[in-house]
Protein backbone atom coordinates (compact mmCIF):
# COMPACT_ATOMS: atom_id res chain seq x y z
CA UNK A 1 0.00 0.00 0.00
CA UNK A 2 1.43 3.27 -1.00
CA UNK A 3 -0.01 6.32 1.71
CA UNK A 4 0.85 9.75 0.31
CA UNK A 5 1.70 11.97 3.69
CA UNK A 6 1.28 16.14 3.94
CA UNK A 7 0.69 18.53 6.50
CA UNK A 8 0.79 22.43 6.92
CA UNK A 9 -0.90 23.54 3.66
CA UNK A 10 -2.41 26.56 5.18
CA UNK A 11 -4.84 26.94 2.33
CA UNK A 12 -7.58 29.19 2.38
CA UNK A 13 -9.97 29.19 -0.70
CA UNK A 14 -7.11 28.45 -2.85
CA UNK A 15 -7.26 25.05 -4.70
CA UNK A 16 -4.63 22.33 -4.09
CA UNK A 17 -1.62 23.12 -5.97
CA UNK A 18 -1.32 20.53 -8.77
CA UNK A 19 1.99 19.62 -7.68
CA UNK A 20 0.53 17.93 -5.00
CA UNK A 21 -2.49 16.33 -6.96
CA UNK A 22 -0.13 14.92 -9.34
CA UNK A 23 2.52 13.39 -6.43
CA UNK A 24 -0.42 11.62 -4.93
CA UNK A 25 -2.08 10.34 -8.59
CA UNK A 26 -2.32 6.43 -7.60
CA UNK A 27 -1.70 6.74 -4.23
CA UNK A 28 -4.25 3.86 -1.50
CA UNK A 29 -4.35 6.83 0.96
CA UNK A 30 -3.69 9.93 1.70
CA UNK A 31 -3.03 11.36 5.52
CA UNK A 32 -2.92 15.34 6.46
CA UNK A 33 -1.30 15.77 9.83
CA UNK A 34 -3.34 19.51 10.31
CA UNK A 35 -2.61 23.14 9.42
CA UNK A 36 -5.44 22.14 6.92
CA UNK A 37 -7.89 25.68 8.00
CA UNK A 38 -10.03 24.72 4.80
CA UNK A 39 -11.97 21.50 4.79
CA UNK A 40 -12.33 22.03 0.71
CA UNK A 41 -8.61 21.01 1.37
CA UNK A 42 -9.54 17.33 2.33
CA UNK A 43 -12.12 17.41 -0.29
CA UNK A 44 -10.08 18.09 -3.22
CA UNK A 45 -7.72 14.78 -1.53
CA UNK A 46 -10.26 12.95 -0.94
CA UNK A 47 -10.95 12.83 -4.86
CA UNK A 48 -7.75 10.98 -5.21
CA UNK A 49 -7.93 8.58 -2.44
CA UNK A 50 -9.71 7.96 1.08
CA UNK A 51 -8.10 10.87 2.97
CA UNK A 52 -7.37 10.61 7.15
CA UNK A 53 -6.80 13.76 8.97
CA UNK A 54 -5.99 15.68 12.35
CA UNK A 55 -6.58 18.94 13.42
CA UNK A 56 -3.48 21.17 13.77
CA UNK A 57 -2.78 23.94 15.69
CA UNK A 58 -3.66 26.65 13.46
CA UNK A 59 -6.93 25.21 12.28
CA UNK A 60 -10.26 26.78 13.31
CA UNK A 61 -13.88 26.70 12.48
CA UNK A 62 -15.46 23.39 10.69
CA UNK A 63 -11.65 22.12 10.80
CA UNK A 64 -11.18 22.65 14.46
CA UNK A 65 -14.62 21.00 15.20
CA UNK A 66 -14.75 18.08 12.90
CA UNK A 67 -11.30 16.90 13.46
CA UNK A 68 -9.39 14.91 16.16
CA UNK A 69 -6.04 15.94 17.62
CA UNK A 70 -4.64 12.72 16.83
CA UNK A 71 -5.89 9.17 15.69
CA UNK A 72 -4.69 5.69 15.04
CA UNK A 73 -4.86 4.07 11.85
CA UNK A 74 -4.43 0.39 11.10
CA UNK A 75 -2.78 -0.39 7.59
CA UNK A 76 -1.57 -3.92 6.54
CA UNK A 77 -1.18 -4.83 10.38
CA UNK A 78 0.92 -1.98 11.28
CA UNK A 79 -0.23 1.09 13.63
CA UNK A 80 0.27 4.17 12.48
CA UNK A 81 -0.22 7.28 14.70
CA UNK A 82 -1.34 10.43 13.33
CA UNK A 83 -0.76 14.17 14.73
CA UNK A 84 0.46 17.38 14.28
CA UNK A 85 2.48 18.54 16.95
CA UNK A 86 3.44 21.06 18.93
CA UNK A 87 6.04 23.49 21.06
CA UNK A 88 9.09 24.38 19.73
CA UNK A 89 10.86 21.82 17.07
CA UNK A 90 13.58 20.60 19.47
CA UNK A 91 12.56 17.24 21.43
CA UNK A 92 9.51 16.96 18.72
CA UNK A 93 9.57 13.68 18.35
CA UNK A 94 9.88 12.76 22.09
CA UNK A 95 6.38 15.15 21.90
CA UNK A 96 4.56 13.21 19.25
CA UNK A 97 6.00 9.67 20.62
CA UNK A 98 4.29 10.84 23.90
CA UNK A 99 0.86 10.64 22.70
CA UNK A 100 0.94 7.36 21.30
CA UNK A 101 1.13 3.90 22.87
CA UNK A 102 1.83 0.69 20.66
CA UNK A 103 2.48 2.42 17.59
CA UNK A 104 4.70 1.17 14.87
CA UNK A 105 5.17 4.90 13.09
CA UNK A 106 4.20 8.46 13.82
CA UNK A 107 3.14 10.69 11.42
CA UNK A 108 3.61 14.66 12.61
CA UNK A 109 4.06 18.23 11.02
CA UNK A 110 4.22 21.63 12.74
CA UNK A 111 7.58 22.49 12.39
CA UNK A 112 7.35 22.77 8.29
CA UNK A 113 11.05 20.61 8.35
CA UNK A 114 11.00 17.20 6.67
CA UNK A 115 12.05 14.22 8.82
CA UNK A 116 12.23 10.79 8.26
CA UNK A 117 13.68 8.90 11.69
CA UNK A 118 13.73 5.84 13.06
CA UNK A 119 13.47 5.82 16.91
CA UNK A 120 13.31 2.77 18.95
CA UNK A 121 11.70 0.72 16.66
CA UNK A 122 8.98 3.71 15.99
CA UNK A 123 9.42 5.56 12.49
CA UNK A 124 8.83 9.04 12.51
CA UNK A 125 7.48 11.12 9.10
CA UNK A 126 7.47 14.70 9.51
CA UNK A 127 6.45 15.42 5.53
CA UNK A 128 7.44 19.41 5.82
CA UNK A 129 5.06 21.66 4.24
CA UNK A 130 4.37 21.67 0.42
CA UNK A 131 3.11 25.50 0.14
CA UNK A 132 4.83 27.47 2.64
CA UNK A 133 7.80 29.53 1.43
CA UNK A 134 8.58 31.61 4.28
CA UNK A 135 9.70 29.52 7.49
CA UNK A 136 10.44 26.20 5.11
CA UNK A 137 13.43 26.04 3.23
CA UNK A 138 11.70 23.72 0.55
CA UNK A 139 8.87 22.26 -0.05
CA UNK A 140 7.79 18.25 -0.03
CA UNK A 141 5.56 15.85 0.73
CA UNK A 142 6.02 12.24 2.29
CA UNK A 143 5.25 8.82 1.24
CA UNK A 144 4.99 5.61 3.16
CA UNK A 145 5.33 2.28 1.26
CA UNK A 146 3.67 -0.48 3.86
CA UNK A 147 4.16 -4.23 3.15
CA UNK A 148 5.81 -6.45 4.86
CA UNK A 149 7.37 -3.30 6.95
CA UNK A 150 7.04 0.64 6.58
CA UNK A 151 9.75 2.69 4.02
CA UNK A 152 9.16 6.35 4.48
CA UNK A 153 10.61 9.12 2.03
CA UNK A 154 10.02 12.93 1.37
CA UNK A 155 9.89 14.19 -1.95
CA UNK A 156 10.57 17.82 -2.77
CA UNK A 157 7.48 19.07 -5.17
CA UNK A 158 9.87 21.19 -7.06
CA UNK A 159 10.77 17.36 -8.42
CA UNK A 160 7.73 16.44 -9.55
Amino acid sequence: MLIGVLADTHLTGEPVPEQIINAFRGVDMILHAGDILDMAVLDQLAALAETIAVRGNMDRGDVLRILPARRVIEVNGFRIGLTHGFGAPHGMTQRVGSQFDDVDCIVFGHTHTPLVKDEEGIVYLNPGTPTDRLFASRNSVGFLEVADKIIPRIVDISDM
